[in-house]
This record gives structure tokens, sequence and C-alpha cells, in this order.
């Protein structure tokens, strides 16, 4: 199959992944225990949770858009070949 008609290359794979790594880095952030009926826990509004790891998430969220929008970019010598191949 030629690799033209794939719509993601190698390096679109990749940022995808990171991506993905990012993002679920950023909801590990947001985790960990909350307040019950009983006992208040003013650790549900520290830093860490509120802003860290939204803004980690959002970036990991970021970077993905960017690996589906990004272009795979052509190789001169695979066209070259190409060309030299239907003649």
């Amino acid at each position: 199959m030629d690799r033209q008609k794939f719509a993601f290359d190698k390096t679109n794979f990749i940022l995808l992944i990171a991506g993905m790594a990012v993002v679920i880095i950023g909801f590990l952030l947001m985790s960990g225990a909350g307040s019950t009926e009983t006992q208040f826990n003013p650790e549900i509004f520290s830093t860490r949770r509120i802003k860290v790891a939204p803004i980690v998430s959002f970036i990991g969220f970021i970077f993905m858009i960017y690996a589906v929008i990004r272009r795979p970019r052509k190789e001169e010598s695979s066209l070259k070949e190409s060309d030299n191949n239907k003649k």
C-alpha cells in the first residue's frame, strides 16, 4: 500500500500518544480524596487540583488537536521514486 494514502504518519501517532499521556497526567493531578457528609476536606480546593491539573489537561487536548490537524510532509525522494516507477 502506498504511504501517501494514509492520513497520519508516524509523527502524528507519536504526537497523539504524547497528548493522551499529558491528558491522563492532568486527570491524575485532579484526583484525590474528597469531602464526606460529616467531614470537610479543604484539600479539594488546592492549587494543584483547581489550577495546575486543568491547564495540563487543556495543553494535552491542544497537543492532540495539533496531531490530528498536522499534515504529513511529503518527502521529495519518495516523490521522485514514485515518478520513476510510473515510467
